[in-house]
């Protein structure tokens, strides 16, 4: 079968034909590259361990102007640390995970599954029963969480081994990810050429571009996984940082959390995060929603210009009041998941050595709408063979000096 090649241009000085190459890799079995011995100043390269069919891991370390690290392994597109400075110039790690590959693929945390730090795809986020229609045609997919497919089914791009190409341009440094799904894997219809791009700028910025091209019309909905702590991974609770969204609704679900179709306000609801709020000040609220998703689980839907619905927008800001840590959040999408880290059980333990309990750790996945290929008043993630899926998210760092 002839895989689908790449045609959009790169923007990080590599050429249309390494697109190629590395697509075809990651068709067959994902790779580093070859390019250890040519890396960018301020990336390192360095060997993460072995899958269990003998494939090599490769960690990329990436560090900018101002000593801002983020290291990222090429199974999963896993994002293991990132490390930024406190008010004071101290650094800490501020995202859950581990130090080896092994805790990645053991049986305690397939069987947990929080996707910590990885790429999500083909379909971030829920779909109903695991099945959509696509021009009359039903497709099913293995269903992982209770009766519903999620982030992809059982062994979704959080799972792949990417190919990884490393980079420095004028906008940063960072690493080129790609994978090509095959024809119906996990269910989806068509071939998926996908090259998610981590460029680590020296403004302080993560930027994450997100594109894609189907040989067949299917459903995409990429985004990232990464947990945050700004006191630093391994403190135990996210309960004290001060979260705004820029969403004045949301869409509620059923006990299942899938949406059930409504866009209702925010208004007046423990789901009102217009104004800076403080993570825990109304779990302890009696709220339907909240009992269903043990905590906050939902999608909010972003206030967008109209009239350019596709430009970046401010998505999201947090604050934590102790280290004065800022993270800032802009995205294309229309959507953002705010997870408050309701599944920790302490049963997995990071980095510092420090088990993850509950609320330990948040996620903020700008995204569509979950279920959106069974939602017809959902914005389409609909990708036909004749598109280009695009999307792009930033993450921005900072502090602020107020003392609490």
């Amino acid at each position: 079968m002839k895989h689908l090649a790449f045609s959009w241009s790169m923007g990080v000085g590599l050429s249309l034909a390494t697109i190629a190459a590395g697509s075809a890799v990651a068709a067959t079995g994902g790779g580093s590259g070859g390019m250890s011995s040519m890396l960018p100043a301020g990336i390192e390269q360095s060997g993460f361990g072995t899958l269990p069919d003998g494939r090599s891991v490769e960690c990329y370390t990436i560090t900018n102007a101002n000593g801002i690290e983020m290291r990222v392994i090429n199974y999963g597109g896993i994002i293991l640390s990132l490390e930024t400075p406190d008010r004071y110039g101290r650094m800490d790690d501020i995202v859950l995970g581990f130090d080896s590959l092994g805790d990645y693929l053991s049986p305690t945390y397939r069987q947990a599954n929080p996707y910590f730090g990885a790429l999500i795809g083909r379909y971030g986020n829920r779909i109903a029963d695991g099945r959509f229609a696509v021009d009359g045609q039903t497709y099913q997919l293995p269903t992982n969480d209770g009766p519903n497919t999620l982030h992809g089914g059982n062994e979704g791009f959080n799972q792949k081994l990417w190919n990884a190409q490393p980079f420095s341009s004028s906008d940063g440094r960072g690493v080129v990810m790609t994978y090509t799904s095959p024809d119906g894997e996990q269910g989806f219809p068509g071939e998926l050429a996908t090259r998610v791009t981590y460029t680590l700028t020296d403004d302080d910025a993560l930027v994450i571009d997100y594109r894609a091209r189907t040989s067949k019309t299917t459903p995409v909905n990429l985004t990232q996984h990464s947990y945050f702590n700004l006191a630093g991974e391994g403190n135990p609770s996210i309960l004290d940082h001060q979260l705004t969204i820029n969403a004045s609704a949301y869409t509620p679900v059923d006990e299942t959390l899938i949406p059930t179709g409504e866009i209702a306000p925010v208004a007046g609801t423990p789901f009102d995060f217009q104004t800076p709020t403080t993570i825990g000040s109304r779990l302890g609220q009696r709220d339907t929603q909240l009992a269903y998703g043990k905590g906050y689980d939902h999608n909010f839907v972003l206030i967008k210009n109209a009239a350019a619905p596709q430009t970046l927008t401010r998505a999201a800001r947090v604050v934590e009041p102790n280290s004065g840590r800022v993270l800032e959040v802009e995205t294309t999408e229309p959507g953002l998941q705010f997870y408050s880290g309701n599944f920790l059980d302490g049963t997995l333990v990071g980095k510092s050595g420090q088990p993850y309990v509950l609320r330990s750790g948040l996620a903020l996945e700008t995204q569509h709408f979950p279920n959106s290929p069974n939602q017809s008043n959902f914005p389409s993630t609909r990708v036909e063979p004749d598109e280009t899926y695009h999307s792009q998210t930033v993450y921005r760092f900072s502090t602020e000096d107020n003392l609490p």
